[in-house]
C-alpha cells in the first residue's frame, strides 16, 4: 500500500482516538507527528486535535507551541552536551568537581557527566527548590540552585542503580553555560539554528518572545493563574524559564524535525557538523547501569510495560514530559512518533495520559503495518 493511503487510514484512526480523548478530558488539545522512511525519502503525518484550553474555541494548529517539559533533557540539554563534546570543551567522563567550587562532598565531586545523563548519579529525583530561591535576585538564583543540589545527600550509591533525576540536569545547565560561555538557549541557537529559535519552533520563554499561540497547562495555585506560554515546572520558572531539566517549548513540526534529525544522524543518513555520529551512537546505544532503561540523555522501552506500547524495537529511544508530551525513535523501523498534549490542564492530577500513551503508539504502528515485525515476546 502506498504511504499516502496508509496515512489516510492513520488519519481516520487518529481522528477517532483523539476525539474520544478530548471528550473524556484527557487533555484539551494535542498534536501528533509520525515520520517513517519510505523508499528514498522520509514521509511525515501530522494531526492536530482539540483546543489550547478547555475555555477556548480556537483550534490546535501545527504552529501551536506546547510546554515540552522534560523533553528539554534530550532535545536541548543533551544536544548541547553533544555539541560541546565535538568542540572538546567537555568530556563524558569528566567529573562535576571540575565545574563547581567548594561546598559539596567528595562523593558528589566524583559524579561524572555520563552519570547524570544516564540517571545513575545517586542524586534524588526531585526537590522543591523554588521556595528557597524565589526571594533572591534573578541573577543569583541559578548559582544558589546548584549549591542546593550539590548539598543533597545521595539516595543510593552512584552506578549501582538508576533513578530518574531532575537535579542532575539542573547541574548540566550550569555546566553548559560555563563551558559554552553563554546560556543554554543561546548556545543551541548558535550550534543548531535549523531547529532553535522563534521561526524554527523550539524556544524557551515564549511569552517574552511575544508568542501567543500556546497550549495552556495547569492552574497554578501560587502564580494565581492558568499557565499559558509560561513554563509549568516551578524550579525552572524560578530561575528564569531556562534550565537543563525543563523550559523548552515547541511545535509539533519542530519536535518531529529535530527527532528525525537525531534518527538520521544515528543511522548515517545525515551529517551534523556540530555532532559526531559515533558520540551520538554511544549516547543512544549505551546501557551502563544494570537493570536500567536509561541510555545517555534518552530513555529506552521498559521490558514489561512501556509508554511506547508493545511494538517498539528494543533499540528504540525516547522520553516523556510531565505536561503530557513524548517522543519515540525506533531505528529498526526507521520510525519517529511524537505526541504533544496538555494533559496537566487544568490540573496535574489528571493521569489519563498513562493509559493513552501506549494505546496511541500501538494504534500508529498497527496502522503502519509494522506491528508484527518487532512485537515484544
Amino acid at each position: 500500500m502506498k504511504v499516502e493511503n496508509i496515512f489516510c487510514e492513520l488519519q481516520k484512526e487518529m481522528n477517532a482516538l483523539f476525539k474520544s480523548a478530548v471528550c473524556e478530558k484527557y487533555f484539551s488539545g494535542a498534536a501528533v507527528g509520525v515520520s517513517l522512511f519510505s523508499g528514498k525519502k522520509r514521509e511525515t503525518f501530522t494531526g492536530c486535535y482539540g483546543t489550547p484550553s478547555f475555555y477556548s474555541s480556537e483550534n490546535i494548529h501545527t504552529s501551536t507551541f506546547f510546554d515540552l517539559a522534560s523533553l528539554t533533557k534530550p532535545l536541548a540539554t543533551t544536544m548541547a552536551v553533544l555539541c560541546l563534546i565535538k568542540e572538546k570543551k567537555i568530556y563524558p567522563d569528566e567529573k562535576i568537581g571540575n565545574f563547581f567550587g567548594s561546598g559539596f562532598s567528595l562523593e558528589t565531586k566524583d559524579i561524572t557527566i555520563s552519570d547524570i545523563l544516564n540517571h545513575s548519579s545517586g542524586l534524588p529525583s526531585y526537590r522543591v527548590f523554588y521556595k528557597d530561591i524565589i526571594g533572591l535576585p534573578l541573577s543569583e538564583r541559578k548559582e544558589r540552585l546548584c549549591q542546593l543540589v550539590l548539598k543533597e545527600p545521595f539516595e543510593y550509591t552512584p552506578h549501582t542503580q538508576s533513578l530518574y533525576s531532575d537535579l542532575g540536569f539542573m547541574l548540566l545547565d550550569s555546566i553548559v553555560e560555563k563551558r559554552a560561555g553563554m546560556s543554554l538557549e543561546k548556545y543551541l541557537q548558535k550550534k543548531m539554528p535549523e531547529y532553535f529559535g522563534v521561526s524554527k519552533g523550539l524556544v524557551f520563554n515564549p511569552m517574552e518572545k511575544k508568542i501567543t499561540n500556546c497550549a495552556c497547562t495547569e492552574k497554578c495555585s501560587w502564580r494565581k493563574k492558568v499557565l499559558c506560554g509560561e513554563v509549568d515546572d516551578e524550579n525552572t520558572w524560578a530561575v528564569g524559564g531556562i534550565s537543563g531539566q525543563a523550559g523548552l517549548f515547541g511545535t509539533i513540526e519542530s519536535v518531529v524535525s529535530i527527532t528525525n534529525h537525531i534518527l538520521d544522524v544515528w543511522l548515517g543518513k545525515e551529517k551534523d557538523k556540530n555532532i559526531e555520529r559515533e558520540t551520538l551512537k554511544l549516547f543512544l546505544e549505551s546501557r551502563k547501569t544494570k537493570n536500567s532503561s536509561w541510555a545517555m540523555g534518552f530513555d529506552t522501552p521498559s521490558p514489561e510495560y512501556s509508554s511506547g506500547g508493545k511494538y517498539l524495537s528494543r533499540n528504540s529511544v525516547g522520553h516523556l514530559g510531565f505536561t503530557g508530551t513524548s517522543f519515540w525513535i525506533d531505528p529498526d523501523k526507521e520510525l519517529v512518533m511524537v505526541l504533544l498534549t496538555n494533559r496537566v490542564h487544568p490540573s496535574r492530577e489528571n493521569n489519563a495520559i498513562r493509559k493513552f500513551r501506549p494505546l496511541f503508539h500501538d494504534k500508529v504502528i498497527e496502522k503502519l503495518g509494522l506491528a508484527e515485525k518487532e512485537a515484544k515476546e
